[in-house]
């Protein structure tokens, strides 16, 4: 039985080494290969999801999802949603009830996609977000989820990447694969491991929300004695 950490701060994060996903990354630019990928993953009984969006660096601006991952654990397709012209494949994927889509904030994953898929309608989905309290994790991002259930650490130096361009380079493809990857590590992970009780995550949230009190008290003691 694997016992993880209900937190964890940055700079441990940071001190950890670093995993990024290594199995076979596939372009996917056109509907006849939408419909290839998503006979090859239908195959799967789960796998990762993760979205990426062009950045708006202007105050008003905002972009379509570019980018859908899809990753099982050897292989990573990378939907190219800007340039196909056929959704039908991905809909038929997020729909089906035999292939189950594991992502982490999948919520705002599928709002994304609906913005392009009009009438979609996901069945047989997992968050991880909602998972890890089960577990005694009490953190929501990828990163120090990830960190906390295998004492790695995975990059995000090319999030604010522009992922509407003709070529994605290397380190793109392989930060996006990364990403959709892991939340499918951690939901496999996960369901290895026992769930805490209702009586053991109570107390957990008790503890932490003291400690958060203490650092709050502590913080306003030190801005007080430096205005004093």
């Amino acid at each position: 039985m694997q016992t993880f950490a209900h937190k964890i701060d940055k700079q441990s994060v940071a001190d950890m080494p670093s995993l990024h996903f290594e199995g076979e990354i596939i372009e996917v630019r056109t509907a006849q290969q939408a419909r290839e990928a998503v006979d090859c993953l239908l195959e799967s009984v789960a796998v990762g999801i993760d979205t990426e969006t062009r950045p708006a660096f202007k105050k008003g601006v905002s972009y379509p999802v570019a980018l859908l991952q899809v990753a099982t654990l050897t292989k990573c397709y990378l939907f190219r949603l800007n340039l196909i012209n056929d959704y039908s494949d991905i809909q038929r994927l997020f729909e089906s009830e035999t292939t189950k889509k594991v992502g982490l904030s999948l919520k705002d994953d599928i709002r994304a996609l609906k913005g392009r898929i009009k009438g979609m309608n996901p069945k047989n989905i997992a968050d991880v977000q909602d998972m890890v309290n089960d577990y005694g994790i009490f953190e929501l991002s990828l990163q120090k989820i990830f960190a906390i259930v295998f004492n790695m650490k995975i990059s995000k130096t090319q999030r604010l990447t522009n992922w509407e361009a003709d070529c994605l380079t290397p380190a793109q493809q392989q930060y996006a694969a990364t990403d959709a990857w892991a939340t499918l590590l951690l939901y496999q992970q996960l369901l290895r491991q026992p769930k805490i009780t209702a009586q053991q995550k109570e107390l957990i949230r008790l503890e932490l929300q003291k400690i958060e009190e203490q650092r709050l008290q502590e913080k306003l003691q030190n801005t007080q004695e430096l205005s004093s």
